[in-house]
């Protein structure tokens, strides 16, 4: 889905006789450069790795923002229990217990109400279960994005746009811009000042 539509044209700077693929071409510019998909509400599913003694993983694509009728983010969660080393786990009966059913390295479904969030940082705290075993891996399904496009990423849009139009070896007479040919001048046509817009939506990682 383009960032800016025709009747928004002048009101960011671009004539109205700016044609199509010039905006698609820009919007595609912009996924990639915040490595995603999409900035719109849509689904991710990541792994992440738990850090020892912890009980937190932060998600990679923000803000995160429910789906429809969806109450929260978070779609499903899964944990899988840590595999203990000599001495982090004590001899106690649940421990054992937890042992002699093979648990460790076992996926279970964690419920998504009892996990925090900050839908801002993406940071998932997770509770702790019956059986006191940490996770050391967390598979996370869940939805972020942009409810509404604003006006700093239309705005990045619409200067990419001029950029691209200033260039010379894209401003040249075609019946389509290519994806491809923008790519190319990537450097040049995410400026500073595009990038000052778009930073906040770039995925914290690289997956």
């Amino acid at each position: 889905m383009a960032y800016l539509e025709p009747a928004e044209y002048m009101n960011y700077g671009l004539p109205t006789g700016t044609t199509a693929d010039w905006i698609t071409a820009a919007t595609a510019l912009i996924n990639s450069y915040c490595r995603r998909p999409d900035l719109n509400v849509i689904q991710y599913v990541e792994r992440l790795r738990v850090t020892a003694g912890a009980q937190t993983v932060w998600l990679s694509y923000l803000p995160l923002a429910s789906l429809g009728s969806a109450t929260t983010p978070l779609v499903s969660i899964e944990g899988r229990y840590a595999r203990p080393r000599r001495g982090e786990i004590a001899r106690e009966p649940l421990s054992e217990i937890a042992l002699a059913f093979a648990l460790p390295g076992q996926w279970t479904a964690i419920d998504p109400g009892l996990v925090d969030y900050d839908a801002n940082t993406g940071e998932l705290t997770l509770p702790w279960n019956v059986l006191g075993l940490p996770y050391n891996e967390v598979q996370a399904t869940y939805t972020a994005g942009l409810a509404a496009i604003g006006d700093d990423v239309k705005s990045a849009c619409a200067q990419i746009v001029r950029n691209a139009q200033a260039t010379p070896a894209l401003n040249a007479s075609m019946s389509r811009i290519d994806t491809m040919q923008m790519k190319y001048f990537s450097s040049s046509l995410i400026d500073e000042t595009v990038q000052a817009w778009l930073n906040p939506y770039v995925a914290n990682r690289l997956g």
